[in-house]
């Protein structure tokens, strides 16, 4: 198959955790995606998700990983950690290589706290180690658009504290028909979700990651702040911190060297 991609699923005690992979290496690179996740998993669309990660290809075995499935409220960032590592120890990876994006940084951090024979090297993008004023203002606000419904408002609130003002000039022409699309059944996984994020607090146990670790930020987060980045270098022992000038929260999908800047870290 192309790109040796593929779609699978994992089970977890009566539910499951859906996730692609792609690459042939011998080497194994795991991603977790943020809030995004919440209301579309990574189901079926290996082909889809595979293109950008065609330099990891010929060195590493990707896994791009959904949460579980039916996610219950009052899930924590820690249970979700948990269900990681059981879905790795499922599929019979030993050790991993792991990069986590904004919430799917926080389910990073707390795997590499809790299973640090697991992750032998740690890239966080985007993230925090604990919720702050400024973030638990931006989720709260998420969560009250899902709860009325409100997709066209929660995509363009999302777009608009994510991106730079300069890829904001092309992208606000979509906002006419952005909600048409893309809106859940169900707003229920994207609420267990979001609420996770704001319990979340990892602070008291990042002295125990000891792995090398890369820390990705902007200067202009609007979602988690400069500041996020700069907390998780203070705290992570011998830590690399690169932020991008200019760029927010989307910092990962916007800056063309981001994944050339991980794959040097993790080959380093």
């Amino acid at each position: 198959m192309l790109w040796n991609a593929k779609n699978g699923q994992v089970p977890l005690g009566g539910s499951a955790m859906s996730y692609v992979s792609f690459g042939r290496g011998g080497k194994t690179l795991v991603i977790l995606p943020g809030l995004s996740d919440g209301l579309a998993t990574v189901k079926g669309k290996a082909l889809l998700l595979a293109p950008p990660y065609q330099r990891f290809f010929d060195r590493y075995t990707i896994y791009l990983f959904s949460r579980r499935d039916d996610l219950p409220q009052g899930f924590t960032i820690r249970d979700m950690a948990e269900d990681q590592a059981r879905a790795l120890a499922a599929l019979g990876v030993e050790k991993a290589a792991v990069l986590g994006v904004s919430q799917g940084g926080m389910i990073a951090q707390a795997l590499a706290v809790g299973h640090p024979g697991l992750v032998e090297k740690l890239v966080l993008a985007v993230t925090a180690p604990r919720v702050s004023p400024l973030s638990r203002e931006r989720v709260e606000g998420w969560i009250a658009l899902a709860e009325r419904g409100d997709h066209k408002q929660l995509m363009i609130d999302t777009a608009e504290n994510s991106y730079s003002p300069a890829y904001l000039k092309k992208y606000r022409k979509l906002y006419p028909v952005i909600g048409a699309v893309g809106k859940p059944a169900d707003y229920g996984r994207f609420l267990a979700n979001a609420k996770a994020i704001l319990a979340f607090d990892i602070t008291d146990g990042l002295e125990r990651i000891t792995c090398p670790t890369l820390i990705l930020g902007g200067t202009d987060d609007r979602i988690v702040g400069m500041e996020a980045s700069c907390e998780l270098y203070e705290r992570i022992a011998g830590s690399e911190l690169f932020l991008y000038e200019g760029l927010g929260h989307a910092a990962y999908e916007e800056a063309a060297d981001f994944n050339d800047r991980v794959f040097r870290f993790l080959e380093s």
